[in-house]
């Protein structure tokens, strides 16, 4: 009787898992082994493992939001893997806790993260950037979108602006691999807070194009953030003149002044 052979690990990838109406899942793999990020549903996670013959080795978590969280539960009934995840989000399931300044080596793959606090979102959010000479690679949960940032549900506009600051600062090849695609409607933002952004006009026309197609936006890069993200733009001269003109902001305001006018004006836009 022969046996079948003992796969072998290839290049790290990472795979796409949509759920719920607009979440991103994200599964890491060699073709053997895997690692998943946020699994806010399990069920998805299961199904992307058993079609792609892969064995789930750890979970990565960003923050304790319900979307990012709620599969670990019916994953930790398949495999006891370890769960990595912010040191003070208050998630029960955490078994090693992060918090910036921390590595991870992260078990059954040759991928390696060093670990940003990035509170804003949530006040103990962090973030996993791939630790790679070649490869750059950011897992950012909910704090940066693609041209967007999350909502300030427990942080202030100058955590947020600072965790911002941080992500802009990685290098422009960065792949952005953010939680939700909310990037057409982040753009529409956009638009109208800087319309004479080129950058950002062809930001629109691509991005509508993919989905139209049913393909992600994300991952974009950070360097794609950086020409067209209001919220890493706020700084901008056209911005600041956008949000004097509509009446949300003096002239002359600090800038985290200007960043909190900015996040207001996107809660009800």
């Amino acid at each position: 009787m022969t046996q079948s052979p003992t796969p072998t690990p290839t290049k790290l990838a990472v795979l796409t898992v949509p759920a719920f109406k607009d979440n991103y899942l994200w599964l890491i793999h060699d073709g053997v082994h895997a690692a998943v990020v946020d699994p806010g549903d399990g069920e998805p996670i299961l199904e992307a493992l058993r079609a792609n013959g892969l064995t789930l080795t750890a979970i990565l978590l960003t923050h304790h939001h319900a979307d990012h969280t709620g599969g670990v539960p019916l994953l930790l009934e398949q495999a006891a893997v370890p769960v990595f995840g912010p040191r003070n989000d208050g998630i029960k399931t955490v078994t090693h806790p992060l918090s910036e300044g921390d590595r991870v080596q992260v078990p059954g793959l040759d991928l390696r993260f060093s670990v940003l606090d990035v509170p804003g979102h949530t006040l103990g959010h962090i973030a996993y950037v791939r630790e790679d000479d070649d490869v750059h690679w950011l897992f950012c949960g909910d704090t940066l979108f693609g041209a967007g940032c999350g909502r300030l549900f427990e942080g202030t506009p100058a955590q947020m602006a600072a965790s911002l600051g941080k992500l802009a600062a990685l290098p422009d090849d960065t792949l952005v691999y953010c939680a939700h695609e909310y990037t057409l409607s982040n753009l529409r933002f956009a638009e109208a807070v800087e319309p004479d952004n080129r950058a950002l006009q062809m930001r629109v026309a691509a991005d509508s194009q993919a989905r139209g197609t049913h393909l992600p936006t994300v991952p974009s890069t950070i360097a794609i953030e950086k020409a067209t993200n209001p919220f890493l733009r706020y700084q901008e001269a056209a911005i600041v003149d956008s949000l004097v003109a509509a009446g949300r902001l003096a002239r002359g305001a600090e800038p985290v002044t200007a960043f909190a006018a900015l996040r207001e004006w996107k809660n009800v836009f």
